[in-house]
């Protein structure tokens, strides 16, 4: 059987490192398994476990989303990859021209994202064209690819795709993702007339002779569907058609930490610091998470911690020249023995952080930088296995602050309390009792003989 994986087109490392160990589970069964639309820095992850990822035709898929800028645009156009799969860097121009989401813009965007319809207004699916050429590039990636089955990571387009081809679907997904949950914000009411691209998939849907859909979330279900995680912390009601895997978390199995990190002394505590991507498109946006670094520096500098600042392949933030004497910088390390390493963990609140502490059984601080981290966030807090820090935004959601008491008054909270080490080793307890990876493959495989 052929398995293709799919994911949202993204420069951070959660999706894959979630869809890696599934991936893994499958290829060892005798699968062949491959990947599709990674940008460099997961490519390179993807590539080091042993995966090829295959780039669907679109210029958009050849520039970081970070750099689609005039720089990263010539950039792409010089390289050997666009000479060799568009003929030359006019006929790259042209067709990037013609697919790039013009509705995407900086006044869309903002920190508070309700749900997926609102998610996937402000990424570019408010416009047909970016919506229709992306489907047909992933379409054509599966059928020459010759994929037997698609399995997807909350990607509306591929999902789109996989229908449109007659491949069936797997769909791994978060709770919050389901159409029947109450969303990301599930703690406030949404206001009204929220943006929502339901029209335009149905418009490229019945292109296709596919049915209609009344919200996003139905698209990134499957013909099976699973759900990370535990009903406790991800909960969803009994009428949702879909079954629980416990935790998805990916580490080589050689992966090791650096031995400057091991020999690290222990009569301090060691602080994880993973503050996800520093800039997630070509301009600033309420997602980015350099305020998180820049916090921590602030007011980790003069405290008794040695921290370990990890970016996942991406460099550091700009602006940041030199790191505070007990800092450390690790531009990648092996996530969960990282976790096991250290006294706490701290990051921007992903989803995949957040299932590596507390598989690990190690306390989290988060300082989510958009409502759908705000959302594990509280998850995390309300099992008592760490706290929060809500980013302070400015009228625009665009600018941010940490305060810095509250966030030093929070590292020592946690620190010396010890019932927040007891909880996150309750969780990982539960969490483990889940088939994770070897289960959701068993469950793919399964699925797919029907």
């Amino acid at each position: 059987m052929r398995y293709l994986f799919t994911t949202l087109n993204g420069d951070g490392l959660g999706l894959p490192a979630r869809a890696l160990p599934v991936a893994t589970e499958l290829a060892e069964r005798g699968h062949e398994v491959a990947f599709c639309g990674f940008p460099p820095a997961a490519s390179d992850v993807i590539a080091e476990a042993g995966f090829e990822n295959l780039r669907p035709r679109n210029p958009l898929y050849y520039i970081p989303s970070r750099e689609v800028n005039l720089r990263g645009i010539i950039r792409a156009m010089r390289s050997k990859e666009v000479r060799r799969d568009f003929g030359g860097p006019l006929s790259f121009l042209s067709q990037f021209v013609r697919v790039i989401p013009w509705s995407m813009t900086p006044r869309r965007l903002t920190s508070e994202i309700w749900d997926l319809d609102h998610f996937h207004a402000t990424l570019g699916s408010l416009s047909a064209n970016f919506v229709r050429s992306d489907v047909e590039a992933l379409m054509t990636v599966m059928t020459d690819w010759k994929a037997d089955v698609i399995v997807d990571f909350w990607n509306p387009h591929a999902c789109i795709a996989a229908r449109a081809a007659r491949k069936p679907l797997m769909a791994v997904i978060q709770s919050d993702q389901h159409p029947e949950s109450a969303g990301f914000i599930w703690w406030k009411q949404p206001p009204a007339h929220l943006p929502t691209p339901v029209s335009v998939f149905n418009k490229i849907l019945a292109g296709y002779n596919l049915p209609p859909i009344r919200r996003t979330g139905e698209l990134i279900t499957g013909d099976l569907t699973l759900v990370i995680g535990t009903p406790e912390l991800d909960p969803l009601p009994q009428t949702a058609r879909v079954t629980y895997v416990g935790p998805l978390v990916w580490q080589k199995a050689d992966g090791q930490i650096p031995d400057r990190l091991n020999s690290l002394g222990k009569d301090k505590p060691v602080i994880w610091l993973y503050p996800g991507s520093p800039r997630y498109l070509a301009y600033e946006s309420p997602y980015d998470s350099a305020v998180v670094t820049r916090a921590c520096m602030a007011a980790l500098s003069s405290e008794d911690v040695q921290v370990v600042l990890s970016t996942g392949h991406m460099p550091l933030p700009d602006g940041i020249l030199a790191l505070p004497a007990n800092f450390i910088h690790e531009p990648f390390v092996p996530a969960l023995a990282m976790a096991k390493r250290c006294h706490l963990m701290i990051h921007h609140g992903g989803y995949g952080s957040c299932q590596t502490g507390l598989y690990s059984g190690t306390p989290q601080l988060i300082i989510p930088t958009m409502s759908e981290r705000e959302s594990n966030a509280r998850r995390v807090a309300a099992v008592g296995a760490g706290e929060f820090i809500v980013p302070v935004s400015d009228s625009r959601g665009m600018k941010k602050r940490v305060p810095i008491e509250e966030l030093r008054a929070k590292v020592r909270k946690v620190l010396g309390d010890p019932s927040y080490k007891a909880n996150a080793m309750r969780m990982s307890e539960k969490l483990q009792s889940y088939g994770g990876p070897a289960e959701a493959a068993r469950l793919i495989e399964e699925a797919s003989r029907k």
